[in-house]
């Protein structure tokens, strides 16, 4: 979640299991509040909040993690302040897939990594020139 304050000041966030509470002042003093109560359980030991010059940036995450939810607050009515941020919108079918890709691949770098090769050969490097180019520039 964001909260879109610019330079913002006086930040408060107090992220519950049921609910999230925000609470800030702007530039010019006026004071914004919301308490948004979510549709479901949230890990509130795991979720954290960020604040940066424009917005407060809020990582909520859901008690159930595969558990998509129809809608983020509690309420059937959307508050009209409220939009998706389609830049970081996640596609529940198929993220199975991807995230098996991503650990096949995962594990193919730890492969190539944890293998043991003898180390280079560095009998052609000449202790000499090393020192003579330093000296030189």
């Amino acid at each position: 979640m964001e909260f879109c304050v610019e330079d913002s000041t006086d930040v408060h966030v107090l992220i519950e299991d049921h609910r999230i509470v925000f609470s800030c002042k702007n530039a010019d003093g006026v004071e914004f509040y919301n308490e948004i109560e979510f549709y479901a359980k949230v890990n509130c030991k795991d979720s954290q909040d960020k604040r940066f010059g424009r917005s407060i940036t809020c990582f909520v995450r859901k008690w159930k993690e595969k558990v998509a939810w129809p809608r983020l607050t509690k309420e059937d009515i959307k508050p009209v302040w409220l939009c998706v941020d389609f830049d970081n919108w996640r596609d529940w079918e198929g993220d199975e897939e991807v995230e098996l890709a991503q650990v096949d691949h995962y594990a193919e770098l730890l492969e190539k990594v944890s293998t043991k090769r003898p180390p280079p050969a560095m009998d052609d490097l000449d202790d000499d020139s090393d020192s003579a180019d330093a000296t030189s520039n």
